[in-house]
């Protein structure tokens, strides 16, 4: 692996003591309807800031806890969710993870996921797989779709969706297993990276939450693509479906079924 991105996991590793902090991680601000901000994010993005800088000292910062304006996108960004899953850090339910992905002139080429709670590091280098804690992973490659396992967001931040988005919810969770919730995108994407999950959708994501899982997930042998079958926009909010090959199809089938003409769909 390139030494930059090896020094990269390592400063991200570093920020253990931050992010590990209890007292920070209950100095809550509301931003919004189910939406907090902690001490810990603040702490975190700035640190990685400072770090990020000294290695790569030309390359921008897209980050959730910052405005961001004026991006060019044929311009080179690190894109950062210090902490992806903050209500989950605030509840102590330790689904939580630091998102950091690389973008370059319109996709993304190295993506790293830290849980610090369960000692996971997930990351991938375009064309050169994706790999947990340094074993190279795939997705299940399920193909039968009442047998999976998906996973979901609720858009929490816009519950005004509820009423149309819990009956797609209903209809696909009739159609397989059983559902599974991280409530971090990051993890959610991993997670079917690994394939203890197969598919996973999830509305009105910010490019931050899905910039670095989103490839780990296509070097892992997934596909992943909006609602509507575009490419991710990566500077840009989405919504998104993404799965194993075999699977992608039907769910977005499931989802389609039901009316969604008042969902905000990309």
């Amino acid at each position: 692996m390139n030494p930059l991105y090896e020094n990269v996991i390592e400063l991200v590793h570093s920020a253990d003591d931050i992010i590990f902090n209890a007292e920070m991680a209950h100095a809550v601000t509301v931003k919004g309807a189910a939406d907090y901000v902690t001490k810990v994010d603040y702490a975190v993005q700035e640190y990685l800031r400072a770090g990020l800088s000294k290695l790569t000292p030309d390359v921008g910062l897209i980050s959730e806890e910052q405005e961001n304006k004026g991006l060019d996108p044929t311009g080179v960004y690190w894109i950062l969710d210090p902490i992806d899953g903050t209500t989950n850090l605030i509840h102590d339910y330790q689904m939580s993870a630091v998102s950091l992905g690389l973008y370059d002139n319109g996709q993304i080429t190295f993506g790293l996921v830290y849980n610090p709670f369960m000692r996971e590091t997930w990351h991938a280098v375009r064309a050169q797989g994706a790999y947990l804690n340094g074993k190279q992973i795939q997705v299940s490659h399920r193909a039968d779709f009442d047998t999976s396992v998906i996973s979901f967001g609720s858009a929490p931040y816009d519950k005004e969706l509820a009423a149309q988005l819990f009956p797609v919810m209903q209809h696909v969770y009739e159609s397989c297993a059983d559902f599974r919730r991280c409530a971090s995108c990051a993890l959610d994407l991993c997670y079917v990276a690994t394939g203890r999950t197969d598919a996973y959708f999830e509305l009105n994501l910010k490019p931050w939450d899905y910039a670095a899982g989103s490839l780990i997930l296509t070097e892992a042998g997934g596909k992943i693509t909006t609602f509507r079958g575009k490419r991710l926009p990566y500077l840009q909010n989405t919504d998104l479906i993404a799965g194993t090959p075999e699977l992608f199809d039907r769910l977005h089938e499931l989802i389609f079924e039901m009316p969604t003409d008042k969902l905000k769909l990309v």
